[in-house]
């Protein structure tokens, strides 16, 4: 259901509330756009919500609301499908009708909050969650709600802009072309950078429909289970000293040595952590080296192909599977799983246009018994995890979207064994790139939608350059665990 006009917990206050429309007919006006193989799964999945912190704007805050409703029935006008609804006909083919029936614009206060009282507590404060509107709404409500919904919230030296989309419209990709877009117009600009492609003729369109239960879907997980939530902030250089552990052991142990040492961690110790003091191979003299020149010249010069080469993300990813599987203390013989959400537009063989506006996610599931995750290092833990991402191609696409047809099902989005871990987002996604007019966003959060033990979202830094933000949702006992172990909480940083 909507949130309410008032929340107990922050004291947050609708202003007020409209129906925004497109600014222009739409040019797909009452086209029926199909529901795809990669969309209807995620018609249990609560609507998606992401939203920017920024600082006061440089005019009134009445302004900057008429602003945001000019600019966002501009915006639709080149998303019609936001303004549309969901249609069902008698074959059970769900459709998103361009019928430009608007979106809802919600303007609220809560100027007894600080950016640094949202800034700076360990844990997300409770109060993001009333930042959005349709809270805890699943995606097939769309049938009768609008499928977006802005909402601004007036802090008291700042402006959250939340934006909350249904996820059967949208993945991640979709979701922030819009986001950027609609910023891009309310900065001024007359002609957009991208835009989106609405065809339906590629692999994920079927003829397969999805039956539903009386009454529609339900999402799949407890959303009233205890939880912690916070955001731990990685930088380059820590990034670059996981890539180093997962890539170097993999190619040099038993080989030949590098700088003198045949592994990572005696490289690392011999860098030094607070010092990276490295020596001059040409003239044997110490110099203060650059740990992040001398972390890139380690992997570059000893992975001996980009395909061999395990990222940056996928060394993170394995750190973070290993962490939180440890401190969930597991039976060794138990399985665990970790789940990345990946990209299919480049996948394919022809390749999709990278800005089609829709769905074309699929999700890897990699797993290990518990035992042999924890015994092995990171190296072991994170080739898992390259090898089944790059083994994600064109084949394997095609071979998920005939397993579904062959068994159509919702997504089954939650953790009901207690080891799993399901990773979304992506620290590619543009998130920083919305600049409303007066600069880049201070921070990038969600609200509480889709949350659960062992639901991670990850996000680019602030300050860029290879920098990730992970927000991590986990039961009390398990963050607690993963807060007191040193080997993940040496690689985390205060955020710039």
């Amino acid at each position: 259901m909507p949130s309410s006009s008032s929340s107990s917990s922050s004291s947050i206050s609708i202003v007020s509330k409209c129906s925004v429309f497109p600014y222009q007919p739409s040019s797909l006006n009452s086209v029926k756009l199909k529901l795809s193989v990669s969309d209807l799964p995620m018609l249990s999945c609560h609507y998606i919500q992401k939203g920017v912190l920024l600082s006061s704007p440089p005019y009134s805050l009445s302004d900057f609301v008429s602003f945001l409703k000019l600019s966002l029935s501009a915006t639709l006008s080149h998303f019609p499908p936001l303004a549309g609804r969901f249609s069902t006909d008698a074959d059970g083919y769900v459709y998103i009708l361009c019928n430009d029936a608007g979106v809802e614009f919600i303007e609220a206060k809560a100027k007894h909050l600080t950016l640094h009282a949202l800034l700076s507590p360990l844990d997300l404060p409770v109060y993001f969650k009333d930042f959005f509107y349709f809270d805890r709404t699943i995606s097939y409500s769309g049938h009768s709600n609008p499928l977006l919904a802005v909402q601004v919230t007036e802090l008291a030296d700042g402006v959250f802009v939340g934006c909350t989309v249904n996820h059967a419209v949208t993945d991640g990709t979709s979701f922030w072309h819009f986001f950027n877009t609609f910023a891009e117009i309310c900065k001024g600009t007359k002609k957009i950078s991208n835009s989106p492609d609405f065809s339906r003729n590629t692999v994920f369109n079927s003829p397969v429909p999805l039956k539903f239960p009386e009454g529609g879907p339900v999402v799949t997980f407890n959303g009233d289970e205890p939880l912690r939530e916070r955001i731990f902030h990685f930088t380059r250089e820590s990034i670059l000293k996981l890539k180093l552990r997962a890539n170097i052991n993999n190619q040099v142990t038993g080989k030949k040595p590098v700088n003198g040492f045949y592994d990572a961690g005696k490289i690392l110790g011999k860098q030094g952590n607070d010092s990276w003091k490295t020596v001059d191979g040409n003239n044997g003299t110490n110099n203060e080296g650059n740990i992040t020149s001398v972390l890139e010249n380690l992997i570059k010069t000893n992975v001996p192909s980009r395909t061999a080469e395990i990222s940056s993300f996928q060394s993170l990813c394995a750190h973070l599977w290993r962490s939180v599987t440890r401190a969930r203390k597991l039976d060794e013989s138990k399985t665990t799983t970790f789940r990345i959400a990946v990209n299919c537009r480049h996948r394919l063989n022809p390749q999709m246009d990278p800005y089609y506006f829709g769905n074309a996610i699929q999700s890897t599931p990699t797993v290990a018994p518990v035992g042999e995750l924890l015994s092995n290092d990171l190296r072991w833990c994170a080739d898992l995890l390259h090898k089944n991402v790059v083994a994600h191609n064109d084949a394997t696409v095609r071979r998920g979207i005939a397993d579904w047809e062959s068994q159509p099902r919702l997504f089954p989005l939650g953790n009901s064994d207690g080891a799993s871990i399901t990773m979304g987002s992506s620290p590619r996604f543009p998130m920083y790139d919305n600049d409303f007019g007066w600069g880049r966003p201070i921070a990038v959060r969600s609200g509480k939608a889709n949350k659960f033990d062992g639901k991670i979202s990850a996000f680019p830094g602030r300050e860029g350059n290879g920098s990730v933000d992970l927000e991590i949702v986990l039961s009390p006992e398990t963050m607690a665990g993963l807060e007191r172990d040193p080997d993940f909480m040496q690689y985390v940083s205060t955020p710039v």
